[in-house]
């Protein structure tokens, strides 16, 4: 490798980008190795943490060796390529180093690197038989800092482990939480889920000024896009069909913006036929919890996402509704058997209220629902059609709608449910 190489390649450039996974792996043994050079003593690097991955068991073997001759980390083996939805779960063991074989599949072991990249701050190593300059300049891209060939000369590991050494941060940064989820979901067909999922969507954006993704689930004709006006190439079938592959990176460049602070994963605009499975789902909304402070989902009326972690994981399931023997009906069975176990956390909302049409009271009401409705949102048709006809949200008008979804809104990001109005200060003259 030439000298202007190696200095090149101390450089780190990420340029993030999915692909396909492989078969998924396990670890395997535990390698206590102790750094005997010289300059290791000289910049006080204290025991690394390292994870080794890769799926050729000879040339792991030799790394592994180099390592053991060097005694000041710990090594886990990877026998097999981890997939990449396992990379933050690798990560959860704060390795500093992170060590990847390039020969046994060069284009997934790029994509491996742009994962650990993008969720971690370990300092990314591969090993190869060949000195591809090519391939070198594409690791470093991807975020790799050192690029080792084998048979791996004593100093050379030596070095790169003093390098990883001084650029280990002196605390980890702590573990973000996930993002809240607020899930809607319709009693019956054409509640209105839609319409108050989108507005409460561009609500808690604007009152939180919080990174806030919105999720289309009302699959395949969803139309929580088309509310807000927005067209997008991909889709929530996108995320559902390459679970396998789906991370961060892969999530941004499925979504639309909306507004700064509100991003939005709509439906297809196709008919397109798909049975997501439950792990799917899983994936994506823990994907989008990892990266947005709030993710809000419109399920429409769809029964089968109950048996999904959707339900389980949500701060708030907002059960929609409205006062007809039918929704009242179908609100009592979901609240009393599917929502059984998540009964805390369900707000009943009722929709389209209008005391002044209804043919029972509140009490009954209750009664049917088994617990109170926590929100009642006014029945105002002719400004619910207008906005639908002009793909603009309730949200940006002051409407007796919008303020009772405002006050949903700031409730959900644990704010006071009006606003303080701010005091006028009158000079004394």
């Amino acid at each position: 490798m030439s000298a202007t190489m190696q200095t090149l390649f101390q450089q780190s450039i990420t340029i993030p980008g999915p692909a396909a996974p492989p078969e998924h792996g396990s670890w395997r043994g535990a390698v206590r190795v102790k750094s005997t050079a010289d300059d290791m003593d000289t910049l006080g690097a204290s025991a690394l943490s390292i994870a080794l991955i890769g799926p050729h068991a000879q040339s792991r073997i030799e790394v592994a060796n180099a390592l053991a001759a060097h005694q000041s980390a710990i090594t886990k083996e990877y026998a097999l390529y981890p997939e990449l939805d396992e990379v933050p779960r690798i990560l959860d063991q704060d390795y500093d180093v992170v060590i990847v074989d390039l020969d046994s599949n060069p284009e997934y072991a790029l994509d491996l690197l742009e994962s650990f990249c993008s969720h971690g701050a370990s300092t990314l190593m591969v090993y190869s038989a060949q000195a591809d300059s090519d391939l070198m300049i594409r690791c470093m891209r991807a975020g790799a800092r050192e690029y080792l060939t084998y048979p791996i000369a004593s100093t050379t590991m030596a070095e790169a482990l003093v390098r990883a050494s001084v650029r280990r941060p002196a605390m980890r940064p702590q573990k973000k939480a996930g993002g809240k989820l607020s899930v809607f979901f319709g009693a019956k067909g054409g509640s209105g889920v839609t319409t108050l999922a989108t507005n409460f969507a561009v609500l808690q954006a604007r009152e939180s000024g919080q990174k806030t993704l919105l999720i289309d689930l009302d699959l395949p004709l969803g139309d929580a896009a088309l509310t807000l006006g927005i067209t997008a190439q991909y889709s929530t079938v996108d995320a559902l069909q390459n679970a396998g592959r789906l991370d961060s990176n892969f999530l941004s460049k499925l979504l639309r913006n909306y507004s700064p602070s509100l991003f939005v994963l709509g439906a297809p605009g196709k008919f397109l036929k798909m049975e997501p499975s439950r792990d799917a789902i899983d994936r994506l909304v823990s994907v989008a919890r990892q990266e947005f402070d709030y993710v809000v989902v419109d399920s429409g009326s769809r029964l089968d996402l109950i048996g999904t972690t959707l339900f389980e994981e949500a701060a708030t399931v907002y059960l929609v509704t409205q006062v007809s023997v039918p929704e009242l009906r179908n609100s009592n069975r979901l609240v009393s058997e599917f929502f059984a176990r998540e009964s805390s956390k369900v707000e009943i909302v009722l929709n389209r209220y209008a005391t002044s049409l209804l043919g029972v009271d509140e009490d009954q009401i209750t009664k049917a629902l088994t617990k109170p409705a926590r929100w009642k949102i006014p029945d105002d048709h002719a400004t619910a059609m207008r906005t639908q006809s002009t793909a603009t949200p309730l949200a940006l008008d002051d409407t007796p709608i919008s303020r009772v979804l405002k006050q949903m809104a700031r409730t959900a990001c644990g704010l006071p449910e009006t606003a303080e109005k701010k005091k006028r200060i009158i000079g004394l003259f």
